[in-house]
């Protein structure tokens, strides 16, 4: 798919197919994409849980207090185990680490868009019911929690904020509509 298209086909959903299950494959494919991401230091603190256990599944979607959950055959969780970058940034390793986790969770869902699935970026839900149901160690953080299925929604063109009304020009607040291109030197 074009890039531009799967921006605008990525939509969170809600709604899957019950009867129709992903292709494992595909779901690697996109945790391969979520791991093409700028690393501070070079430094991986990424870890992904598939999740294909009925039983698990319907656990989480009541640790998130999301029905919809339950509707898929695959969830994706999203974890960050921050020990290497704390060695090497200290206060800052929390900031980098969701900082990675949030561009591998978008590089995901635009590859999961791509290859004709879809998913629901989930933050809210118990961390300590999720560590539990998973059984992931009380030093890993929790990120996101992303199911993945045949959505039954239809994509609609959603209202974005405006460039104009979320850019500034050389300090905050400055606010100009047209920019100028400054003329190349020719060789």
């Amino acid at each position: 798919m074009e890039f531009d298209k799967v921006l605008d086909n990525r939509h969170s959903a809600r709604k899957f197919k019950e009867t129709k299950k992903p292709d494992y494959g595909k779901i690697m494919e996109a945790i391969d994409a979520a791991s093409k991401i700028p690393l501070a230091g070079n430094l991986p603190c990424l870890k992904y849980i598939l999740v294909s256990d009925e039983k698990l599944i319907t656990e989480l979607a009541e640790a998130c207090q999301q029905d919809f959950i339950s509707q898929v055959s695959y969830v994706v969780v999203v974890c960050t185990d921050r020990k290497f970058l704390e060695k090497s940034y200290y206060e800052r390793a929390e900031m980098y680490a969701r900082h990675e986790a949030g561009a591998a969770i978008e590089n995901f869902l635009l590859k999961i868009t791509d290859l004709g699935l879809a998913s629901c970026w989930i933050g809210a839900f118990s961390d300590e019911t999720v560590r539990r149901i998973l059984k992931i160690p009380d030093n890993i953080q929790v990120e996101a929690i992303l199911p993945v299925g045949y959505s039954t929604e239809k994509t609609e063109k959603k209202t974005r904020p405006t460039l104009e009304s979320t850019m500034y020009y050389d300090g905050w607040g400055f606010t100009r509509r047209t920019i100028t291109p400054k003329p190349m030197p020719e060789d």
